[in-house]
């Protein structure tokens, strides 16, 4: 149930971590609407995803919002670079997408000021991720310090709250979260590199961290993976 006038917009990917923040939304009684970014991706697979959650979770709205970010390149998620598939590394790596969180989330902005929503929700975690320096809480503190400076809701308002709920999570907790939440993760896509047939890699950073979790939580992943990294 709803609370009336609630609303939040959630940065709905298709991943695991997205539906997971988008469950968590809805279970804190926010209106969701769904904004999902078309940047050209190599992996839109994701995309369909985002309308199968959005679906599932009841959202009162899902903007699917098209971007090409492939005029830019710079990752091999947008650019004809190959997807890495050594194993998740220290360093940041080649599917990094140039401020992709800062762009999106500035999107996200742009959206919930119309609709008179205070309230964001964005699936970045800070521990079983693959570096990247937009997923950091350094990184949404100072979005949301911007957020009060460039907005008419932020000058003469309320301003906004970005809501990062799994930030202090790993991958294996969000898996437990997204069971606790009665959420179906086979409704997500988490690879990079789609295979022709459908299945997902299993070895790109995002495959590998999907397995990874689900393993250490004891559940079962109902993707179908081309390639085992064992």
């Amino acid at each position: 149930m709803t609370r009336k006038g609630n609303d939040a917009v959630v940065l709905l990917s298709g991943g695991l971590d997205s539906m997971v923040a988008a469950g968590i939304a809805r279970e804190r009684g926010f209106a969701i609407h769904a904004l999902t970014i078309d940047y050209n991706q190599r992996h839109r697979r994701e995309i369909a995803a985002a309308g199968a959650i959005a679906e599932r979770l009841g959202a009162q709205s899902h903007v699917v919002l098209p971007l090409d970010l492939r005029r830019f390149g710079g990752s091999a998620l947008t650019g004809d670079v190959a997807v890495p598939k050594g194993g998740v590394g220290t360093d940041i790596p080649v599917t990094y997408v140039p401020a992709r969180n800062l762009i999106f989330l500035s999107l996200t902005l742009g959206w919930a000021e119309p609709l008179g929503a205070r309230d964001v929700f964005i699936g970045v975690n800070a521990l079983d991720y693959s570096g990247y320096p937009d997923c950091r809480p350094e990184f949404i503190a100072s979005f949301e310090a911007t957020a009060r400076l460039a907005t008419k809701q932020g000058v003469e308002g309320p301003g906004f709250t970005v809501h990062t709920p799994l930030q202090h999570w790993g991958k294996a907790r969000i898996v437990e979260e997204a069971l606790r939440l009665g959420l179906d993760p086979g409704l997500s896509w988490s690879c990079y590199d789609p295979q022709p047939g459908g299945q997902a890699c299993g070895l790109c950073d995002s495959c590998r961290l999907r397995r990874k979790g689900f393993a250490e939580a004891g559940a079962t992943d109902p993707t179908r993976y081309a390639a085992d990294p064992e």
